[in-house]
């Protein structure tokens, strides 16, 4: 989404610096090739996804609780560059690029060292207890922006 974009749907562009977390390929990951099977790669970025949220102090649980707000994934665009393999020592990097009135744009890419494996835009959307697409608050858009 562009600046201009965000604008007019009620939303932003925010420039972020991208959040790391660090995680183990385990046998369980790989497939017979003994590379990590591709579906296995969105559970990283999932995992990613939660250490980053948990990073800028929201509690995914409490706000389900007590606001009746989960995030859902509405949209993956996702590149496997290069295979990952058992016991290497990956970092997930997620960046946010925008958020909208109920929509948060995010960069996650899967690293080993300095090189990209896989790399995602990913659209999640806040929704209600009934699955309504609901608006971030303004204490959870702060607390999501920086």
């Amino acid at each position: 989404m562009t600046q201009k974009q965000g604008a007019a749907d009620g939303g932003m562009a925010v420039p972020h610096a991208a959040h790391q977390a660090t995680f183990r390929v385990y046998y369980e990951d790989t497939d017979l090739a003994g590379i990590v099977y591709y579906a296995n790669y969105l559970k990283f970025i999932e995992r990613g996804r939660s250490e980053w949220v948990r990073s800028l102090g929201i509690d995914q649980a409490a706000l389900r609780a007590e606001e009746g707000i989960v995030f859902a994934v509405r949209r993956v665009e996702a590149d496997y560059l290069r295979p990952a393999r058992f016991d290497d020592l990956l970092t997930v990097t997620t960046r946010l690029l925008a958020l909208g009135g109920a929509r948060i744009e995010l960069e996650q890419a899967v690293m080993r060292g300095e090189e990209r494996l896989f790399i995602a835009k990913v659209v999640l959307v806040c929704l209600s207890r009934e699955g309504q697409a609901v608006r971030l608050t303004v204490g959870l858009r702060e607390k999501l922006s920086g």
